[in-house]
This record gives structure tokens, sequence and C-alpha cells, in this order.
């Protein structure tokens, strides 16, 4: 029903926002990777999704339309609701939940708390072929990419980091530098990063 609303930021919490369009306050929930992309402008745009029950109309918000289609994707699984959909987008970044089901890593999306084996496994099975069409254009482009985050992500776990923070800081640093830095200068620009 609503594409994405703009309006006046007027609260903003982890798990939800409100958003002043056009004298009308909407309650938004959103995810904490929504929530950390939105800084701190008083005038935002948020992509939303609306659910509709019997007892209840929910606007889901998200940062950006990649996010929001992994939303649409996880819901239409059987067994994953608007709730869990949103808890897996709060535990895992995008590309790391594309990147799990693409390659059928069960144990990444198990590592979300209320994901058991079974719903992972559906998730995968359900989603592998709709999100591996949708990347598979870009995949060829950026195979490089992928190997030299991995090796780097690699060393830096090796080094006693954090995965999710090491990776973060990977990203960081191939979005600034591109795809064309060595393995080693990415681990050098990302340990000045944690």
């Amino acid at each position: 029903m609503f594409a994405y609303i703009k309006g006046r930021l007027t609260e903003k919490s982890p798990t939800h926002v409100v958003i002043d369009a056009g004298g009308v306050g909407y309650h938004i929930n959103i995810s904490l990777n929504t929530y950390s992309k939105l800084g701190s402008d008083e005038n935002i745009r948020i992509f939303t999704h609306l659910i509709v029950r019997e007892d209840a109309q929910i606007l889901y918000g998200f940062a950006d339309e990649q996010e929001r289609e992994l939303f649409r994707h996880l819901i239409s699984v059987s067994g994953v609701g608007a709730n869990t959909a949103r808890l897996i987008l709060s535990s895992l970044t995008g590309q790391e939940l594309t990147d799990a089901i693409i390659t059928g890593n069960i144990s990444v999306l198990q590592s979300v708390k209320g994901i058991g084996g079974k719903t992972a496994q559906r998730i995968v099975i359900d989603l592998k072929d709709k999100l591996g069409k949708a990347v598979a254009g870009s995949e060829k482009l950026e195979s490089t990419h992928n190997t030299k985050k991995e090796e780097a992500l690699s060393g830096l776990i090796i080094l006693g980091f954090n995965k999710n923070v090491a990776g973060k800081a990977i990203d960081k640093v191939l979005k600034e530098y591109g795809a064309s830095i060595s393995v080693e200068e990415i681990i050098k620009k990302a340990l000045k990063l944690l």
C-alpha cells in the first residue's frame, strides 16, 4: 500500500521510528541494520511494507529497497513471520544473509536467536534459487572482490577479532578503496578501524 514514507523523524529507537508526514505520525517497526543507517537526519525516507492482520495493521520500515526485498523473501517462507524476518535482518547484514542462503550455510542462519535447524533449512531451500538468480549477474563482477574479502576476514579471525566486527571493517575498506586493493592492504586498513 505504501512504497515509502518521507517526513520528519520525531522518535527513534532500535526497534521503531515515528515519522511525521503531513501531520500524521507513522509508527514503523525497523531492524537494527536500518536503525544504524538512519543517522541523525531529521528528514528521512523509509521504504515500507504493510502487514495486515485480523487484529492489527503493522508497518515495517527499511533504509533501502534491498533490505525490504530480503524481508519480503523471508516472510514468503512457511513458518517465518514478520517479526522473525526482522530479527534475522537485525542479526545479519543483507550481504551475510544472501551469502548464507546462496551457499546453503545453515549454521549462519541458526546463529540468529529463535531460528532452529528446520527453519534454517526451509529458508535455504525456498530462497536459494530466488536469491541466486537475483545476484547471478553481479556475482561475476564481484568474484575477485569476494575472494579477497574472505581471505582478509579469515586473517582477522585468526588474529582474534570477532567475525561480524571484522566483516564490517573490511566492507568499509572495500567500499572506500575498491576491489583493486590487495588482501594485505585490506587487513592493514581494517586493523586501523578495529
